[in-house]
């Protein structure tokens, strides 16, 4: 999107295929997901790094994109080495198209229907669009002479209740929710391809990781900003699920370098993403409203409305084998990252 609202014509642009271009000279990654919360931070790394990027985007009937205003903003970056094409998982012919004129290096697939519990209220377009568009995508890659390395975002979901913790790569694949199965299917689809066809195809099995771009209804950002909200009186209370359910939660910024690594890694694997630190809602909720001065106890309240049918149990990640390899570990702790989500939230609150 530019500043007047309309996308790069990918027919007007510099590519990689366009003969003596400069860009030849630059390393060229596609993102699909981009727009998101993992997608904005892995395309800022990858500019950082002198990378050319194309984003993929759905059209919708918003043009408002809150987590690249930074990058359109920058007339030195924005259609020049970044460039958005509209492109639905769904339509294959869409994306072989732009694969093909783009012709990138690297190619990043982190879109899809991505909330766990709401991939119970609509599994079958969560299994569309996060199992079957993998697939797809990995199909156009299989047809090219030279395909780009590819990362697909997994999840800890595809581990459903684990019987051993922490859990690994090796750990076995039991999902128990849609969007669990779908990111199993893609999971396996990736190692299938790269056992079969010689792909270089990597699973980057994320853990949960936040960040202040994290969506509002995912229970991080959903405490930060009550927690915000509360503290200049626009708020009077928040009401959430199981306070005893636990995750292990990293930073958003720290994953999508993982990912980056990995593709540049001289062999293809599947590396669990993960702080090995476990904690609850509850010690969210006393590190978001304690770091403004406020007893958590006093504003939240529980909905059993808000529980899972069946919840992921016992998530801890074992990240040994992406340290080892990939010289990769997390920078930020927990209670770091949390207060910066609600200094963040604060900050948006107050323009609001």
């Amino acid at each position: 999107m530019s500043p007047t609202g309309t996308e790069c014509a990918p027919a007007t642009r510099q590519c990689r295929s366009a003969t003596g271009n400069q860009s030849d000279l630059l390393p060229v990654a596609i993102i699909t997901g981009i727009t998101g919360q993992d997608g904005s931070y892995l395309a800022e790394l990858l500019l950082s790094k002198g990378y050319e990027v194309h984003g993929l985007v759905r059209r919708s009937s918003t043009l408002d994109r809150p987590r690249l205003v930074s990058l359109y903003d920058n007339a030195a970056v924005y259609e020049k080495r970044l460039f958005l094409h509209y492109a639905d998982l769904s339509d294959a012919t869409t994306i072989r198209r732009i694969i093909m004129k783009v012709r990138p290096h690297e190619f990043y697939h982190l879109a899809g229907q991505s909330h766990v519990g709401l991939s119970f209220e609509i599994p079958e377009s969560t299994c569309e669009l996060t199992a079957m568009g993998t697939l797809r995508i990995l199909e156009i890659l299989r047809d090219m002479a030279d395909p780009p390395r590819f990362l697909h975002a997994s999840s800890r979901e595809i581990f459903g209740t684990p019987t051993v913790s922490p859990q690994d790569e090796g750990t076995p694949i039991v999902p128990n929710s849609p969007y669990g199965c779908a990111k199993a299917f893609a999971t396996q689809m990736v190692k299938v391809y790269r056992e079969s066809h010689g792909f270089f195809g990597c699973n980057a099995i994320c853990y949960n990781h936040e960040s202040p771009r994290r969506g509002e209804n995912f229970v991080t950002r959903k405490v930060t900003l009550a927690a915000a909200r509360i503290r200049q009186g626009l708020q009077s209370a928040v009401t959430l699920g199981d306070l005893d359910s636990a995750r292990d939660w990293g930073y958003a910024r720290d994953y999508v370098e993982a990912m980056w690594l990995m593709l540049q890694h001289s062999v293809a694997d599947d590396y669990v993403l993960a702080t090995g630190e476990s904690r609850t809602v509850r010690d969210l909720l006393a590190i978001a409203f304690g770091h403004l001065g406020l007893n958590w106890q006093d504003y939240v309240s529980v909905d059993e409305r808000f529980h899972r049918p069946a919840d992921a149990c016992h998530l801890l990640g074992n990240a040994r084998k992406a340290q080892l390899q990939l010289g990769w570990k997390p920078s930020v702790t927990f209670e770091q990252m949390i207060r910066l989500m609600v200094d963040e939230d604060q900050k948006l609150v107050s323009r609001q």
